[in-house]
């Protein structure tokens, strides 16, 4: 496909996007205004070679910031460039890495952007987290001989079956790739099958078991319950991440006495929650303390507080999960030592689910507030499954430092 034809395609469907949102929101989507490839003066932090590393959104964002220190601490101690795609993902960039390392935004994929960016930000090595590969920014770095390499690579079933479909394309995209550091033997095995040379896969690990050990600051937490009202004699859940759909069948299971903090992963999404117990009091200082509920049901609409709010928990929720939407990550959770309970849909984490469910250290369920009032009930249980976590962490942990390696290695 050559550039030209990418670039319409792409056109298409960004019209068809913003259309959607129109629809939906009323507005048009200002993330696409912001990523036209402009990036201004760049400073240079350090006097190694420069490497781009990008992770889409929070997650991923949260996910790399391990791998930058220990790639920065690795020779010859380059000078790292963060970019995020969505605004979310680019704000928590800017707060984790303030100061010590500039921040950009990812272009979208018309070759003029992919070309207006590279030009800025001028990288000798790119690294990309997950799965963001994009057509035209793999081709651009292509003909400037830039590697490209992924870290925390990550092919589910779903994804590996569409790249199967455009299979030309795919092999063109992933022969490209210098080096991939896979989550699990099986994403190895899928990238190996899509075109990237024998050699060039390992299977590193979670880079989300590193970043996991972060602890947030305490008080930080105390401040989010201050400001919230919740009673820190009474038991507290968090359900985080949540995502359409779930936050009635908690609503509706919550055990009589206990609090609930409800974090639904997406901004837009933070009105239509509060709706559903009016007067709920919410960390932007809207709401009151009291509606159907006396206050039990708490909003929490912030970027970036969520760790502190699991370190306020007696147990924690995983969203994302109660119905097909990928899941979210446990290990925030789990290493703050807190027993947590997921739903049946978590592909988009699955062999960290796995490897914390053979420890017993996650819960999976289809009716996690039953699970949460048996842990309420016998605290012992919930303790047993705080610690299997923590024990599956630590034997884990390790990939941000092998992932570094290997893409120092290729310098």
């Amino acid at each position: 496909m050559t550039g030209l034809f990418r670039d319409l395609a792409l056109a298409l469907g960004l019209v068809v996007y913003a259309a959607r949102k129109r629809l939906r929101t009323g507005g048009w989507n200002a993330e696409v205004r912001g990523r036209t490839g402009s990036v201004g003066a760049l400073r240079r932090r350090r006097p190694g070679p420069r490497i781009l590393v990008h992770g889409v959104s929070v997650g991923e964002t949260h996910a790399l910031e391990p791998f930058v220190e220990a790639l920065e601490a690795s020779p010859p101690a380059p000078d790292v460039v963060v970019s995020a795609s969505t605004a979310t993902g680019f704000e928590r960039a800017r707060r984790i890495h303030a100061g010590r390392r500039e921040v950009v935004r990812f272009p979208l994929d018309f070759t003029w952007m992919a070309a207006r960016f590279l030009d800025g930000v001028r990288p000798e090595m790119v690294v990309l987290a997950e799965l963001e590969l994009w057509p035209s920014f793999l081709a651009e770095c292509a003909r400037r001989r830039i590697p490209v390499c992924v870290v925390n690579g990550r092919l589910s079933a779903r994804s590996y079956r569409g790249y199967r479909r455009w299979r030309p394309l795919a092999r063109r995209m992933f022969g490209r790739l210098a080096w991939v550091s896979a989550q699990t033997a099986a994403y190895r095995d899928r990238f190996l099958a899509l075109g990237v040379p024998a050699g060039r896969v390992v299977a590193g690990g979670s880079l989300k078991w590193d970043a996991a050990l972060k602890v947030p600051d305490a008080k930080e937490a105390e401040a989010l319950a201050a400001a919230l009202g919740i009673d820190r004699g009474r038991p507290f859940v968090v359900a985080g991440s949540t995502g359409p759909g779930e936050e009635e069948v908690l609503l509706r299971g919550l055990p009589e006495g206990c609090q609930l903090l409800l974090a639904p992963r997406s901004p837009e999404r933070w009105d239509e929650v509060a709706r559903l117990v009016p007067g709920m009091p919410r960390r932007s200082g809207g709401g009151g303390t009291g509606g159907r509920d006396g206050g039990r049901v708490f909003l929490l609409d912030t970027i970036g507080e969520l760790p502190a709010a699991y370190l306020l928990a007696d147990a924690v929720f995983v969203g994302r999960s109660l119905l097909p939407m990928g899941g979210s990550n446990p290990l925030e959770a789990v290493a703050l030592g807190k027993p947590a309970v997921i739903g049946p849909h978590h592909e988009n984490f699955a062999g960290v689910v796995a490897e914390l469910v053979a420890a017993g250290g996650l819960v999976v369920s289809e009716d996690p507030m039953a699970v949460i009032a048996g842990w309420l009930e016998d605290p012992g249980a919930a303790l047993a499954v705080a610690a299997g976590g923590r024990g599956a962490l630590e034997r884990n942990r390790g990939g941000a430092e092998r992932a570094a390696a290997g893409v120092a290695g290729l310098l």
